[in-house]
Parts: C-alpha cells; sequence; structure tokens
C-alpha cells in the first residue's frame, strides 16, 4: 500500500491559480502599507527559545515549535522527561508571531533606525495549532507597526493605512472595533475581581460574541473569578453596554468607565471621520501584553474578524531595559484572501499557445518571447487528442486565450486567438 504523500496536518499545497490569488493580495497590501510610509523588513523564521518563552507572547507561547538542540541523546531526553523540563531540549524555536521578532529586531538595530520606525512585515509564522477549518500550523501574517511614537499619530495612521489596504482588496463594508485595556481595567474593577485573576478573566470575556452573556457569567462563576452575588451585576452590566457603542455616555458615564480613555478614543474617531470606528468596551484582543488602545476588523457579514493589533508599549523595554512606545495592527490575511474572488490576480493578459509534437522549438520560443515582450503571460501546450481537459487546466490556472500555432506561423500577428472561457 502505497504511503500517504500529503501535507503535514494544518499545512498546506497551494495550486497555481490559488498561489496566484494569494500572491496578488500580498502585492496589493505591501503596496498599500509601503504608500503610507511604512518599510518592510525581514527577521529570521527562529529565534531563541528562551526569547520565545519570556512571557511576551501569552498564550501563543504554549503553541511554538521548538527546535532541539544538536547532539542530544536518548539520555538528556530522559533526563528533560523525568524532570519535566522538555523545554531544556531546545535553544531554537519557530516564530508564532511577528511582534516578538520585531520587539527583538528593533532591540538589536535600534541605532541605524529613524526615531520613529514604521515596519512592514509579510511572512509566515507557525503554531502548534489543533488543525481545523481555518486554523493552520503554518500561515502568513501582515503585520505594520510603529515603534518610538507615543501619542495617537500612531494609532491613526495605523488604522488608516489598515482600512486603505482593506479598500485597496475591495473589501466593503468593514467597521473598527476599538477599545482601551483601560476601560477593560475599570470594567473587571468595578465587578471585584482580584487584579490576580484579571488575565483568566479576560480570556473568558473575549469568548463573549462567541458564547454570549450568559456563558461569560458561567464560566466567570465557575471558575471562582465571580462570586455568585457579583454575577447579578456583571449580567446586568454586560447587557447595558451590549450594542451601546459611541452612546454610552449619552446620559452620565457609568461608574467603570475610564473617561479619560474614553475620551482618547473619541479624538481618535474625531481624527478618522472617514473611517467606521465602533467602540466596543468588551472588545479584549487575546494578548496579554497590550497596555491601551487596541482594536479589530470586524465585517457585517462574518462572525469572526479580520485582524487587530493595538498599543504594547511594555514589550520592547523587556529587550532594551527602557520602555519605547510601539502599536501595530495585522491583517488576518488567510481570513481575507478567503473573501476575494477566484479570478484575483489574473489580470495580466494569459495566453496558451497549442503547438504540435514536432513544431519547431526556435519558433516557439520566438512567438513566445514576442508575446511576453507585450505583456503577455505565455504557456506552450502540445496538442493532444482531448484537447479538452489542456485547456480546462490552463483556464483554472489563469489562462484567458489560446490560439494553435500552424507550421507557417513566424510572428504574433498571425496567430488566431480564441476565449478559453
Amino acid at each position: 500500500m502505497a504511503a500517504a504523500v500529503t501535507p503535514p496536518r494544518g499545512m498546506r499545497d497551494f495550486l497555481p491559480a490559488e498561489k496566484a490569488r494569494r500572491e496578488h493580495a500580498l502585492g496589493v497590501i505591501r503596496h498599500s502599507f509601503a504608500s503610507h510610509g511604512f518599510d518592510e523588513i525581514e527577521t529570521p523564521v527562529m529565534e531563541d527559545a528562551a526569547r520565545l518563552h519570556s512571557g511576551l507572547g501569552g498564550d501563543n507561547e504554549k503553541l511554538a515549535f521548538a527546535v532541539m538542540k544538536r547532539g542530544l541523546g536518548p539520555a538528556d531526553a530522559a533526563a528533560a522527561a523525568e524532570s519535566g523540563d522538555l523545554l531544556s531540549l531546545a535553544d531554537l524555536g519557530l516564530r508564532f508571531d511577528l511582534t516578538v521578532p520585531l520587539a527583538r529586531f528593533y532591540a538589536t538595530h535600534r541605532a541605524e533606525l529613524p526615531t520613529v520606525f514604521r515596519a512592514i512585515q509579510i511572512a509566515p509564522v507557525w503554531r502548534a495549532e489543533r488543525p481545523q477549518k481555518g486554523r493552520f500550523r503554518q500561515f502568513m501574517q501582515c503585520d505594520i507597526d510603529i515603534i518610538g511614537e507615543a501619542g495617537p499619530l500612531a494609532e491613526v495612521e495605523l488604522i488608516t493605512a489598515t482600512a486603505a489596504a482593506l479598500d485597496a482588496l475591495g473589501l466593503t463594508g468593514c467597521s473598527i472595533r476599538i477599545n482601551d485595556r483601560r476601560v477593560l481595567a475599570g470594567l473587571l474593577a468595578h465587578w471585584g475581581i482580584a487584579p490576580e485573576l484579571t488575565d483568566r478573566a479576560l480570556i473568558t470575556i473575549d469568548k463573549l460574541d462567541k458564547i454570549g452573556v450568559d456563558g461569560v457569567v458561567a464560566e466567570l462563576t465557575s471558575l471562582g473569578i465571580a462570586a455568585a452575588g457579583e454575577a447579578d451585576e456583571i449580567t446586568a452590566t454586560l447587557h447595558a453596554i451590549a450594542g451601546a457603542g459611541w452612546d454610552l455616555l449619552a446620559d452620565a458615564p457609568p461608574a467603570w468607565l475610564d473617561v479619560a480613555a474614553y475620551d482618547d478614543l473619541l479624538a481618535l474617531r474625531g481624527a478618522m471621520p472617514g473611517i467606521r470606528l465602533v467602540f466596543d468596551p468588551t472588545l479584549v484582543r487575546g494578548m496579554g501584553y497590550y497596555t491601551g488602545t487596541i482594536f479589530e476588523i470586524a465585517h457585517p457579514d462574518l462572525g469572526y474578524s479580520l485582524g487587530g493589533g493595538g498599543r504594547y508599549d511594555g514589550m520592547i523595554g523587556r529587550f532594551l531595559g527602557t520602555d519605547v512606545p510601539a502599536c501595530g495592527f495585522s491583517i488576518g490575511f488567510e481570513r481575507i484572501v478567503d473573501l476575494l474572488p477566484a479570478d484575483a490576480g489574473a489580470g495580466v493578459d494569459a495566453v496558451v499557445l497549442v503547438h504540435e509534437k514536432d513544431a519547431d522549438p526556435a519558433a516557439l520560443v520566438t512567438l513566445k518571447a514576442e508575446l511576453a515582450a507585450g505583456g503577455n503571460r505565455v504557456r506552450l501546450e502540445r496538442r493532444a487528442k482531448n484537447l479538452k481537459p489542456v485547456l480546462e487546466r490552463a483556464a483554472a490556472a489563469g489562462y484567458t486565450r489560446f490560439a494553435f500555432v500552424g507550421a507557417g506561423v513566424t510572428d504574433a500577428a498571425s496567430l488566431e486567438f480564441k476565449p478559453l472561457a
């Protein structure tokens, strides 16, 4: 019985048409980000294991692929297993996001970078996810980050550039949900949730759009985060603010609202009148390193976000010993590319030249070069007894026209093209 020849679980092959669509989307995103003054960088696919497990990556650290040290033997593995310290076997790991590598990159090259650095990173990352629909072990991330800008200009530039990229891709109807970690802190304090339980409480609140108010309250209670008496208050608050948005202050600010943070968010909305910002005081974002503003891309027809980000002023200081303001936005590429039409990226005129088995190679190459010089994408196909599947495969790969190359054809003007549709 033949061995399976599929890719590893959670990883994928891409056929030519899908690869073309992905590269088209990546090109649009790159161009849009660059037009807003961001510069692309590249970092290694691996980082030191200690750095990847330094507490900067939140729960994603648990999903990092470890790279074993060279020269280890069975005794080393047995000792690590006995002590429960399996990470001692690894000195490197595959990056699980692009933010931790960026923080290391900035710490390494700070003297060579401008005071305010605007970075683009578009690259694959790896996580040991449980493979399922929409979750892969290797996937692309498209990040822009601004390092060194402490004021609201960073958020304005990031959100504006991201909205422009979505427009350039043809994705309409998107909005940006926005919140601030100070708002969440005030909410948890109002409910009487102990500071040491904050992170776990936020993980549960982050599930609000999936399990609803009752589900969130039940989970907080079952975990011992909320006492029975507090559950009623949490339920009432969540129902009161559901969908309230910017109207939250219509009468008077709730006791839990951090008004300074809310005013900062109002100022951001005023600075971007052409972008639909939706205030959502229950927006969490999963990463524990966020320190202020957080935001997420929403689409009216989808129950999941298309990307997000926020301010993470404390991360780079872990490497430098001095805090550096930082803020970033990541487009969820794998989700967005699935929303694009199947023929995205097929804009170049692509033609197929069908030739006989004994056709003159020099004549074929000359024809191909002439068409390619005119901006065409050209494929040569040998004429088959049954040509239909050949042309169908070409059409699926984005080719639009074909022509038969007769014995006397010596220039492209003599070719008679027909549509592949």
